[in-house]
């Protein structure tokens, strides 16, 4: 039975995506919703008396370890790391897919976060926040979380389908989001349920866009 991933035509993949991309953008929403509302008194009293007890633990070195963890989560970071990945794989199979994976994993996640944010203010943790400078309430979803799953599935996703690497060899990259994402809870930027969510939202994207459209044999370069 051939594999319909490689047989299906670009326009309806993309529909496929914009498709997928609209009802996980709006089952974050909703989530979002629930949990600044109906869950407040349930799941985010536990979140608060979670974020207490890290606060409560903060040490020098710990606090500084933290900020390493934030910085791999930055926009620029995860913008620049997935874009040389996916220039090093294009210009290698000479193909614009990887190119065209990293940009709908980007622009996806995005997205979500910006309707989460915009959509669904919630108050960050009720503790100091080390992270200066951030809006007070757009602690749904976590953004550097969501950046950090991206690095690591957008480059995981690009090493399996690209080369021979072991799967084992490539998962070592999931110690960019779970560094990322104790980081962010122990720097008081966001509740464990805001980190949860990224993490969620992300790998669902992430894994559609690439099973839809990664392993396509169209979009090669001329010549």
């Amino acid at each position: 039975m051939p594999d319909q991933r490689n047989t299906r035509s670009w326009p309806a993949i993309e529909g496929l995506l914009v498709a997928g991309w609209v009802a996980l953008t709006a089952a974050v929403v909703g989530w979002g919703w629930l949990l600044t509302n109906h869950l407040e008194g349930s799941i985010g009293a536990g979140d608060d008396d979670l974020a207490r007890w890290i606060a409560d633990g903060r040490t020098a070195s710990l606090t500084d370890a933290a900020e390493i963890g934030t910085f791999v989560g930055d926009t620029i970071v995860g913008a620049v790391l997935l874009g040389v990945g996916a220039v090093v794989f294009a210009i290698r199979h000479k193909s614009w897919l990887p190119l065209h994976f990293v940009a709908l994993v980007e622009a996806g996640i995005g997205g979500i976060y910006w309707f989460g944010t915009t959509l669904d203010p919630r108050q960050r943790p009720p503790v100091e926040i080390l992270d200066r400078g951030l809006v007070p309430d757009h602690s749904f979803p976590s953004g550097h979380t969501a950046t950090s799953m991206a690095i690591f599935l957008g480059l995981a996703f690009l090493i399996w389908t690209y080369t021979r690497l072991s799967r084992g060899w490539a998962l070592l990259l999931a110690l960019v989001p779970v560094a990322c994402a104790t980081a962010r809870l122990y720097q008081g930027a966001h509740h464990l349920s805001d980190v949860l969510t990224s993490v969620v939202y992300t790998t669902v994207w992430i894994t559609l866009v690439a099973r839809l459209s990664l392993r396509s044999d169209a979009r090669r370069f001329p010549g």
